[in-house]
């Protein structure tokens, strides 16, 4: 029988208790920092966006961040807050300046909520502004106030210092780690040219803005003509083609990263093809001429619309200076300034008419071999066998199906635990015949020929580019035993080989599930370390050795946990590690070749030179 609707069932929130009650509206994921995109990096981001609107205004040229494990501190050196109003900025909702366009122009935030956000979901929040020789500062825990002094004289230079612990009861576990925020704080340093910004003892910095940042990103990929840079004042883009496959887009608005892109990546793409299309005389197909594309783009324009709080995708509805639709003002600029290059460089055009030509012919190549692969999934019923599906998907029209994820599972008795423990709404599981092909150095008709793989990449819309993309995530569930993690690695491959703009995007991630179970009649502790099974027996009162008062169950494969068990490791606590490389430290080339390629004693010599005890080897 269902519970009575009435008046007392109606509900009126505060702005602390509704941030506090649907964190994912506000943050996006909880997470304990083992994923740049965890929310305690959120809460960080949202401070930094701040001190980095203050830059853009014309105030501070520098932003320092100290981090510790469970504290972080964002001290920039623009106006200050208004000492009259810093504790209403931070925790009165709908407060603040961003509303004032003649104050804040281009800015990222929007709307005043990020910081209450932040001092809502810190079990400590401290907050200081210093203005013309005076400061105020105002303490809070979990957003209530709990320490407003007077203000004070002060010696400091103009700014604002914020510190936050985040609320241990909400991001469990959690630790930040520095490593992840180096994407985060060179895209503020490449779209902020002489703006520097400084993490504990690490400084960031460019010169050359997008430019320095496509170079980055072509560490490990061979350029087919120099990159491209073309700046306005509220326009920059930075591309080139490379030898690498699919299209790579690295979009930005007012200095946010939006990797699901939107309105200005369409716009761009299609300008970029009309503006090619135009100038050779031809109507190149859209994939060819987009196919190897590498770019970086920015726009900065008042008031955009980003269709969630987390701002990865940028609305549709965007109307810039005079009225003029994002598409026509990208035109009237980037349109103009390419066909300028093209007209000017001659080589330049050659290289790029060079490569277009490449990608109708390998495309030609491919064609017939692809028609071939769709009428074999035709006439076998295999398909349906391999993918039990999901409802949403990432691609539906309204983004209904950003919570989507794939599992891709190895065998049918891992892959049926999945299955009965998934939510079928948005979870969807593709289950592998074993281990599947070493694609390392093979062309990219290998994906078609090969039938598992092609199966793969139809599930995933892998081959009709990231805004066709059916999975949010795209999870690698193997088991934790050696050829598992030769299954994980041979999938690895095939997606950084063919699909590297998926790994860009942090769309693969590798699924971690408890290698121990360790219970007595009361209680259940499921570990994923050895330190942590010994931590548990002692806890429920045995030993590892005696085993007399506890059971220790290890999990050689995914298919021997329980379906009641596994609905625990896929739910809201699910252990994801996002998948990411830098090609800074290791190119992409170089670290497939040495993990993957002929180099069998070579790569002896590495496990045996890195092994935590070389005499078990050395006996074996």
């Amino acid at each position: 029988m269902s519970e009575n609707y009435t008046e007392e069932s109606i509900k009126s929130l505060d702005w602390r208790a509704h941030i506090r009650l649907r964190p994912g509206m506000y943050i996006g994921k909880l997470g304990d920092g083992s994923s740049s995109d965890d929310g305690i990096y959120i809460l960080l981001k949202e401070i930094i966006d701040n001190a980095v609107d203050e830059y853009l205004m014309g105030y501070g040229k520098k932003i320092e961040i100290s981090l510790s494990d469970h504290e972080v501190s964002v001290r920039d050196y623009g106006r200050g807050i208004p000492l009259g109003k810093v504790v209403a900025c931070v925790s009165m909702i709908n407060t603040g300046a961003k509303y004032d366009s003649s104050v804040f122009q281009k800015s990222v935030g929007l709307n005043g909520v990020g910081t209450k956000a932040v001092n809502a979901l810190s079990e400590q929040f401290l907050v200081r502004s210093v203005r013309d020789g005076q400061e105020k500062s105002a303490s809070f825990q979990y957003g209530e106030l709990c320490d407003d002094p007077e203000v004070a004289p002060s010696s400091q230079k103009n700014g604002t210092f914020v510190s936050f612990v985040p609320d241990k009861t909400m991001f469990k576990g959690y630790r930040f780690r520095p490593e992840l925020l180096d994407d985060l704080l060179w895209h503020y340093a490449h779209l902020n040219v002489g703006l520097t910004l400084k993490l504990n003892n690490s400084v960031f910095k460019s010169q050359n803005g997008l430019a320095d940042y496509l170079n980055k990103k072509l560490h490990a990929i061979e350029s087919v003509y120099e990159p491209v840079h073309i700046v306005s004042k509220d326009i920059e883009v930075a591309f080139v083609h490379g030898s690498s496959q699919g299209e790579m887009c690295y979009s930005f608005v007012n200095g946010q990263y939006t990797p699901m892109g939107g309105t200005h990546h369409q716009s761009f793409r299609e300008s970029f093809v009309r503006t090619v299309r135009d100038f050779y005389g031809k109507k190149f197909e859209v994939q060819d001429i987009k196919n190897g594309l590498i770019v970086a783009l920015c726009v900065r324009i008042q008031e955009p619309v980003f269709e969630s709080q987390t701002k990865t995708r940028l609305g549709s509805q965007v109307v810039v200076e005079g009225g003029m639709s994002l598409k026509a003002w990208f035109h009237s600029f980037f349109g103009k300034e390419l066909d300028l290059r093209l007209h000017q460089n001659k080589e330049f055009a050659e290289a790029m008419a060079k490569k277009i030509r490449l990608s109708q012919q390998e495309r030609s190549e491919l064609s017939s071999i692809k028609k071939v692969a769709r009428e074999r999934i035709k006439k076998t019923d295999l398909y349906n066998k391999k993918l039990r599906d999901c409802k949403f998907h990432f691609n539906d029209a309204k983004r209904g199906g950003e919570h989507s994820m794939l599992f891709v599972t190895e065998g049918d008795s891992a892959s049926g635990s999945i299955t009965k423990s998934r939510d079928p709404k948005c979870q969807a599981v593709f289950s592998l015949r074993g281990k599947p092909l070493n694609t390392f150095g093979m062309k990219k008709r290998v994906v078609y020929e090969n039938e598992e793989l092609y199966l793969l990449a139809h599930a995933c819309r892998l081959e009709e580019g990231l805004e066709h993309l059916r999975y949010h995530k795209i999870i690698l569930a193997t088991d934790a035993d050696v050829d598992g993690m030769h299954i994980r690695l041979l999938l690895l491959t095939f997606f950084l080989t063919f699909y590297p703009e998926v790994v860009q995007a942090g769309h693969l991630h590798v699924l971690e599930t408890p290698l121990f179970r360790v219970r007595h009649k009361k209680n259940t502790i499921y570990c994923y370390s050895d330190q942590q099974k010994e931590q548990a027996c002692k806890k429920l009162g045995g030993s590892s050795k005696s085993q007399k008062s506890v059971e220790i169950t290890r999990f050689k494969g995914l298919g021997e946990i329980s379906p009641d068990e596994f609905c625990h490791f896929i739910g809201k606590d699910m252990r994801l590690s996002q998948v990411n490389y830098d090609p800074e430290k290791s190119p992409l080339s170089e670290l497939l070749a040495f993990f993957m390629g002929k180099n069998t004693q070579e790569r002896k010599q590495f496990i045996v030179s890195h092994l935590r005890d070389r005499d078990i080897l050395l006996q074996a």
